[in-house]
Parts: structure tokens; sequence; C-alpha cells
């Protein structure tokens, strides 16, 4: 089997980093929310200022709703702002076992959460994740590295 390794980040000095960004996060901002706004703003002005913001078909479905017209959302999320890329087939594999994991603690989903598609593809790429639900991605992604409010903004971090 080949392993696939999808790369679509442009060449980058070795201490950029690459986030991707999920989808509350952008809500946050889009939405003005009163309580996660101005965390979710500076932390992507942060993870902007550290290296490339990535965003996939599912965070851009997840953000969608709260557009009328498809101009809108690429003038919410512009391409040369955020990155798109297409879910690696490697991320869908570990997507269904972190799925397994969490219907074997109890979890009553009968499909996999989008959630767990976000957090695979940060973690096969080896990017960082921004997101405001850290305690979730750490639960069945132990070795990525999450940017949550609960944790300190880390700029020199492996991807």
């Amino acid at each position: 089997m080949v392993s696939e390794r999808p790369r679509l980040v442009p060449a980058r000095a070795p201490t950029e980093s690459v986030t991707l960004v999920d989808s509350n996060v952008l809500l946050d901002v889009f939405t003005e929310d009163p309580a996660w706004s101005s965390w979710s703003g500076t932390a992507l002005a942060a993870s902007r200022d550290a290296g490339v913001l990535v965003i996939n078909p599912i965070v851009y479905a997840e953000i969608s709703i709260r557009f009328d017209r498809i101009e809108d959302v690429d003038a919410a999320v512009p391409a040369a702002d955020f990155l798109r890329e297409d879910l690696p087939y490697s991320a869908g594999f570990l997507a269904g076992k972190a799925y397994v994991r969490y219907r074997r603690q109890g979890g009553t989903k009968t499909s996999p959460l989008a959630d767990f598609y976000i957090g695979a593809h940060a973690a096969v790429c080896g990017y960082r994740l921004l997101t405001r639900d850290g305690a979730r991605y750490r639960t069945y992604f132990p070795k990525l590295n999450v940017v949550a409010p609960d944790t300190r903004y880390r700029q020199a971090s492996t991807r």
C-alpha cells in the first residue's frame, strides 16, 4: 500500500507552522459570538502570523450554513488566507478508528462525527489544530498539537 501524504501547503520557512482551523473558531469570528469571538479572533491572528492556515471541505461545509451564497463563504475564507485541502484517505481511516473508540466508550452517534475527520486530517498531516473543543480532540487524537482556550498558544510547535 502506498503511503499517502498529501502536501498542498506551499514551501515555507522551517519555523512556520501549519494550522488546520476548526469551524467553531471561524463561526465565533463571523457571528461575533460574545463569549468566544475575542479568543477565537486573537488565536486565529496568531496562527496566521505563525504560518499557514488550512481548511478542508468539512470545515467549509460547517461554516457555509451562516451564508446564503457560496461567493459570501469564499469571501469570508479567501483562498489567499486559507489554503483549501482535500481530506486525505489516511485521515478517513484514522477518523474511522476514532469513531470505533468513541462507540466503544458509549458514544451514541451512528456515523462518524465531523470532528473525527477534522482531527484526523490535522493528525495525519502533522498540522496543529485551532479549535475551541480541545478536550474532544485530545481524547481521540492524543498526539495532536491542539491550540484551544484551555492551552497556551504555542508558536514554535511542530507544524
